[in-house]
């Protein structure tokens, strides 16, 4: 676990690029089970209990929403990749010490904690790519679902082993996983518990590519810095359109995307991004 002296290093790495003063209040938070790397336009996100590897405690989801918080107000991120420290997992679920003494009033609160943090993921208003590194079990396959793409290295095992402990998913698994593999596929691992190697959940589409454990981060920011290059206004409505459109009828979720089309038309970004296209040249984005 990094020490509060880890911590002032990187506040200091942080103030030698002249980023925002919310990078300071990040620092000052002495963050031990999560390390952020800021290097704009991305930001790499690591869970570091790997004695445990990188179970999810309450310490963790305070830290995590406190992180995401700050992200969402830094305007010199534009993509966030999230992974796990160490090379044998991602996250490989709760802290199952930690929830096991849990009463029924405190393990609902417990799970709606978690959902809520996860939310704020999908709303960053930011792509955020999970970097699956090894097992991504429980809520750890849980987080990777809530992002919004997944890179597993070839090593990868995910799964949702919930029913195993005599519980069902907390923190939005059974929710999501329908929505990207289907109805049957998701039941399947859903009801047997089963963990399964990423070459299965690349076929059945939990995750989007399948790269070797070695060339999972560069290819995560290659794809980052794909994504930044883009006007980060854009970015920001083809994630809502995406995320609200889905659970509207195709008549309304089209109108949601006229109303947006045409309210990017009165920002400095699609002018600039007009303009460049027509002097053969590479936009300047402005983020407004």
């Amino acid at each position: 676990m990094p020490s509060p002296k880890l911590c002032w290093r990187a506040f200091n790495t942080i103030s030698h690029v002249k980023l925002s003063g919310i990078c300071y209040s990040f620092a000052r938070m002495e963050t031990v089970n999560l390390q952020l790397e800021l290097r704009p336009p991305l930001a790499v996100l690591s869970f570091n209990r790997p004695k445990v590897m990188n179970a999810l405690n309450a310490a963790t989801f305070d830290e995590l929403d406190a992180v995401i918080n700050t992200l969402r107000s830094d305007h010199s991120v534009r993509v966030v990749l999230v992974t796990g420290a160490g090379d044998k997992a991602f996250i490989a679920g709760a802290d199952i010490s930690e929830l096991a003494p849990l009463d029924e009033c405190q393990a609902q609160s417990a799970a709606e904690r978690g959902q809520s943090i996860f939310r704020k993921i999908e709303e960053l208003g930011k792509p955020v790519i999970a970097c699956i590194n090894g097992f991504a079990l429980g809520g750890g396959c849980e987080l990777a679902m809530a992002c919004t793409f997944r890179i597993a290295a070839r090593n990868a095992k995910l799964g949702q082993p919930e029913v195993k402990l005599g519980l069902v998913t907390g923190y939005g698994g059974s929710q999501r996983l329908p929505r990207l593999v289907g109805r049957g596929a998701a039941l399947k691992l859903l009801l047997t518990g089963a963990v399964i190697t990423a070459e299965e959940a690349l076929r059945i589409g939990l995750v989007d590519e399948l790269v070797e454990p070695a060339e999972l981060m560069a290819r995560a920011e290659a794809l980052a810095l794909d994504i930044a290059a883009n006007a980060p206004l854009a970015i920001a409505e083809t994630l809502k359109l995406v995320d609200e459109g889905l659970e509207l009828r195709l008549d309304s979720a089209m109108a949601l995307e006229a109303e947006s089309f045409g309210r990017l038309f009165s920002t400095a970004d699609k002018v600039e991004g007009t303009n460049a296209f027509l002097e053969k040249r590479k936009p300047v984005w402005k983020g407004c």
